[in-house]
């Protein structure tokens, strides 16, 4: 029982975000007796998977990889594809809410725009946009890696007067597509997904590339229950908690440049054919590592891509001879029938790089070679503030009224991903040097969800009212991250996993690249050894 008398808030926990993460921790807390309340600006449950309802829009993970590892949720739910597609993701957010009534605890339609920490009475106090208050004695941020959209400050965009959205912004009833001029603006995983999805139906499609993507196989497939064996499925599971991605697959232990051309080349073919995320995150270890690695990689992806594409002139933008940036440095995307389409005679690739967009107008794009491709339709699929920016859309004011946009303004710090000193009794997850590019959600919120609700109940058994991370904490983990990263070629590339992506935004490591199973054992060190790198009062 405490041994100290506190000010009572309304809540013991107020859960920003309702997507995996929130969800699994309205569950857990309710568990432990806890008074909480997630609240989202969102209508409904699912998070990126309420927002993300383009054309195309579908998981990156196959299932049951894509999914909360609990027998009780997934015992009595069957998928129809091996991908599933955003409206089945948000069936299994009904399936969650029909077997936890998770929605009682839940407010929707409600952006919460700052939050603030009282330091004598150890309570937040958030605050949505219409002004309504809610106190808490945790807040927990569950915003997601990709919450934040990158919009372009393209000149003339307000003026276009067609259909314009960015893909996170998709009008509820959809967007008619048949027989409609369309131009998509970005060609990373989204862009991707709506350009393979729309093009068989438009009248003529133009593509304004800003940087090729090195597009995976996904090799989707309807599957039937029967073919959902889960007597597997605890395994499959812990094999999360094994591989340095949360994959069914561990990486290849042995160099790229240490095997012959024959068992480097069956290797790769084998990993290519099994698709999906395996020939990123479970080729040779170093091609995310060593040039000469990665571009055995690289060409052996161009070698499966080239004879797809029968213009010259689009191969060489969609797959250049020479790479422009190290394989597997950009966000990994994956696709059906991506470079099948453009061979059709209606679609047309702009090197947007080369040939920037100058002016959008009412009806169209202007490129920088004075060619005005008019449009009726204009699909900005320009990618987020990756990671911080959901975080940093908050105005967070913790102790001493410091702002957590002042403190992470020339750099982020954190404590294990999770908490940041200075802002005591606030933990996120999937947020900023956590493992969360190179996780899943539902991996990453179970792993750091238990994580975080475990923390809780030692300040609640303990008596104690706070936590706090230290500045040495967060010091020696920023190394980590660094050390990691710096390891890899991932800082030569500009990309959302460098922050570079965002025009003004620092260039540092945002993800922590140690591997799951050495993350997994550092966060419950910490636990198991009362808090080290913690101040408990």
């Amino acid at each position: 029982m405490p041994s100290r008398s506190l000010p009572k808030p309304e809540y013991d926990a107020v859960i920003i975000g309702a997507g995996f993460g929130g969800v699994y921790l309205l569950r857990r807390l309710r568990e432990q007796g806890y008074k909480v309340l997630v609240i989202d600006e969102a209508g409904d449950l699912g998070g990126v998977w309420w927002w993300n309802r383009y054309d195309g829009a579908r998981t990156d993970s196959k299932i049951p990889l894509y999914e909360f590892s609990d027998k009780n949720l997934y015992s009595d739910w069957t998928w129809t594809e091996k991908y599933p597609g955003w409206a089945e993701l948000q069936g299994y957010f009904g399936h969650l809410d029909k077997k936890l009534k998770l929605k009682q605890d839940i407010r929707f339609n409600t952006r919460i725009t700052s939050a603030v920490y009282d330091d004598e009475a150890n309570i937040w106090t958030s605050t949505a946009k219409d002004g309504t208050t809610f106190t808490s004695r945790y807040v927990l941020l569950c915003t997601g890696f990709a919450s934040k959209a990158n919009i372009p400050n393209f000149k003339g965009l307000e003026t276009f007067e067609g259909i314009s959205c960015h893909t996170s912004k998709w009008p509820r009833e959809g967007i008619d597509f048949k027989g409609k001029r369309v131009g998509v603006v970005g060609n990373g995983s989204s862009g991707l997904q709506v350009i393979q999805d729309v093009a068989p139906v438009v009248d003529h499609l133009t593509v304004f590339q800003r940087s090729y993507c090195c597009a995976l196989p996904m090799r989707q497939e309807k599957i039937t229950k029967e073919q959902q064996d889960k007597t597997k499925y605890d395994h499959i599971f812990s094999l999360r908690h094994k591989t340095f991605a949360g994959i069914e697959r561990e990486f290849n232990p042995k160099s790229a440049c240490d095997v012959s051309d024959e068992e480097r080349n069956a290797f790769m073919e084998e990993v290519w054919q099994e698709g999906g995320l395996t020939f990123w995150l479970g080729n040779y270890f170093d091609v995310i590592i060593n040039p000469k690695s990665n571009r055995y990689a690289y060409d052996f992806w161009r070698s499966k891509v080239l004879p797809r594409i029968k213009d010259p002139k689009k191969a060489e933008l969609l797959a250049p001879a020479e790479p422009k940036y190290y394989f597997g440095t950009k966000r990994a995307t994956l696709e059906q029938r991506y470079y099948e389409v453009y061979n059709q005679d209606n679609v047309d690739l702009v090197d947007a790089k080369s040939n920037p967009i100058t002016e959008v107008v009412k009806d169209g794009i202007i490129t920088a070679d004075g060619v005005h491709h008019k449009l009726d339709i204009l699909i900005l699929a320009t990618g987020f503030d990756s990671v911080t920016g959901g975080i940093l859309a908050i105005d967070i004011k913790g102790a001493k009224g410091q702002t957590l946009q002042d403190k992470w303004k020339a750099g982020t710090w954190t404590s294990m991903g999770l908490a940041t000193a200075g802002f005591p009794n606030m933990f996120f997850l999937y947020g900023p040097q956590g493992p969360t590019s190179f996780c899943n959600g539902p991996t990453c919120a179970e792993i750091q969800g238990d994580w975080i609700v475990n923390t809780i109940n030692y300040l609640r058994d303990n008596g104690k009212a706070a936590i706090d991370a230290t500045s040495e904490a967060e010091k020696s983990w920023k190394e980590q991250v660094e050390m990691y990263g710096n390891a890899t070629l991932l800082p030569e590339t500009a990309s959302e996993y460098m922050g570079t992506n965002i025009p003004g935004k620092p260039k540092e490591v945002l993800n922590y690249m140690g591997g799951l199973p050495n993350y997994i054992r550092q966060i419950q060190e910490v636990q198991t050894n009362n808090f080290p790198g913690f101040e408990v009062y």
